[in-house]
């Protein structure tokens, strides 16, 4: 059986735990205190960072590394385009949303005040420009649920913790994220902390 650290507040973790729940893959999820890792962690992942999946010999680390291995891994349902050049467009808004939201995240957790004001107006600012994407597809950027659900899903879902509101102009992404947080997919991937977040 496949282990993952993981941590029950952490988007990157998030969103690995959401492919695995899409996927409906069985692993042994392991909680990883960045404070004190396991001294498995230790051993296995020479940043000591999560998300880190151990799969038999092999370890992958990096959320993205991650996901991307377990799409090619078991292959059903597919989280990728198939041809080349839808791939390489997936890819290019994987990492638009690695620059422009992730970002953003350890100011918003762990900033003074005036970082987490910045960093919230950046965020704002971003996932409001990039409502007119939001109305093309049914899913985000495609017809179907992609990695790209799941990276923007994480950041969705903490928005109110983080004490962000969107504008009544960023209607198509309320209808997304409504419809995304009602997935029973998604809702196996809520950690105890991620729940407590929506309360």
């Amino acid at each position: 059986m496949m282990t993952l650290f993981s941590r029950g507040d952490d988007p990157h973790c998030h969103r690995v735990r959401i492919v695995v729940a899409v996927k409906g893959l069985e692993l042994r999820l392991v909680e990883a205190d960045p404070a004190r890792p396991p001294e498995d962690l230790l051993d296995l992942n020479p940043y000591q960072s999560v998300p880190t999946l151990v799969d038999r010999d092999l370890v992958v680390y990096e959320a993205g590394i991650v996901c991307e291995y377990l799409d090619e891994r078991f292959p059903s349902p597919s989280l990728m385009p198939a041809d080349p050049a839808g791939r390489a467009q997936a890819r290019v808004a994987l990492h638009r949303i690695d620059q422009d939201w992730y970002s953003a995240v350890p100011a918003l957790e762990s900033g003074d005040r005036r970082e987490q004001q910045r960093a919230r107006r950046m965020l704002t600012e971003s996932i409001v420009a990039s409502e007119p994407l939001f109305r093309l597809r049914p899913w985000f950027l495609s017809d179907q649920f992609s990695h790209l659900d799941a990276a923007v899903a994480p950041i969705l879902w903490r928005l109110a913790h983080w004490g962000i509101e969107l504008p009544a102009s960023a209607q198509a992404i309320e209808r997304y994220a409504t419809r995304m947080f009602a997935l029973a997919a998604f809702r196996r991937s809520l950690s105890p902390a991620e729940q407590e977040m929506r309360a």
